[in-house]
């Protein structure tokens, strides 16, 4: 339907829970060789950490952020939930490096598959969040970042980038039509779920396609819903273009009468969410301002970075926050 609105560019970032922020920084800098590039806390509840990590700078749609809630129980896995999340890699090649380095460090990981036509490599991190390193070597459609130079990865074989979304719901259609008729997406394929006797798993892309701009729907009827806790995903944030165009989105969720935050600023962009029927967290998050509006490059998630409408607690949040080392 036209409404004056850009298609989505594609995945911005995904957030999920850790309980321990520290654990958390050493998998996925040292085993992961992500970057952390803010070292931030959560604007909602600045008694904890809000750690984002991606390529070497941040780009838009390399973001994997946690929020760390100390006492978060398990995440209990289920239905109406964020159910994986993709890391891009280079090509196939780079699945078996990273085989191996699982193996070495004792990493719990499936063997390399093959998933809607791309290899993949599932694994967990230490708190049982849900993983895939997806090969783009077959890749065509929105690009990927660029690795970090100082990573413990080679650069050949170096997460750059989030690929699809994997979404769980007990009822899809709801879901396809919020996907379809309000984003914007496309339905592209399908391909069958691991579950015997449950539907194919749909894939949905927007803006250019590819690895970096698909959801991946699966209806589930054996399941019950997710009791979200450590090892959780929050929520799933897509990619628009600017400040004008989400305050467009903003008027036309009021239009269109869904329950929304409206427009919100998060200084290292802007921001809306809203959830869809099964009752998944959706954000629509501006491709800048970035990360080095208060960090220089080569220092980026060094120090505690607070938004400037949060410096004058600066004193009152650092004594709140456990200490957590991200600098030599």
């Amino acid at each position: 339907m036209e409404r004056n609105l850009k298609p989505l560019k594609g995945i911005h970032h995904v957030s999920a829970l850790t309980a321990d922020a520290k654990r958390n920084f050493q998998f996925y800098t040292e085993t992961l060789g992500m970057r952390l590039v803010k070292k931030s806390i959560n604007q909602d509840d600045t008694s904890v950490y809000h750690l984002f990590y991606a390529d070497e700078r941040g780009n838009p749609g390399t973001d994997l952020t946690f929020f760390e809630i100390p006492n978060a129980g398990r995440n209990q896995r289920g239905n109406n939930s964020i159910s994986g999340t993709s890391l891009r890699v280079p090509d196939d090649e780079s699945l078996n490096y990273w085989k191996k380095r699982f193996e070495e460090e004792n990493v719990q990981h499936e063997e390399i598959s093959s998933q809607s036509g791309r290899a993949t490599l599932a694994f967990e991190d230490f708190e049982g969040q849900r993983m895939i390193l997806v090969s783009d070597e077959n890749n065509e459609g929105a690009e990927g970042g660029k690795p970090w130079k100082k990573s413990p990865v080679p650069e050949e074989n170096a997460v750059y980038g989030l690929g699809p979304v994997h979404l769980t719901v007990p009822n899809a259609d709801p879901t396809e039509k919020v996907l379809t008729e309000i984003l914007g997406f496309r339905e592209t394929r399908k391909y069958p779920s691991s579950v015997q006797g449950q539907k194919d798993i749909r894939v949905f892309e927007t803006g250019e396609g590819g690895t970096g701009a698909e959801v991946h729907l699966e209806e589930r009827s054996d399941l019950p819903p997710e009791r979200l806790g450590r090892g959780g995903v929050h929520h799933v944030a897509f990619r628009v273009e600017d400040e004008e165009e989400i305050r467009k989105w903003a008027q036309l969720m009021k239009e269109l009468r869904i329950p929304n935050s409206g427009f919100v600023e998060r200084y290292y962009f802007r921001s809306l969410y809203f959830r869809e029927p099964n009752g998944i967290l959706f954000e629509l998050a501006t491709d800048g301002p970035g990360f080095e509006g208060d960090e220089d490059f080569e220092h980026l998630g060094e120090r505690l970075s607070l938004p400037p409408y949060f410096e004058d607690q600066r004193e009152e949040i650092e004594a709140k926050l456990k200490p957590l080392k991200t600098s030599n």
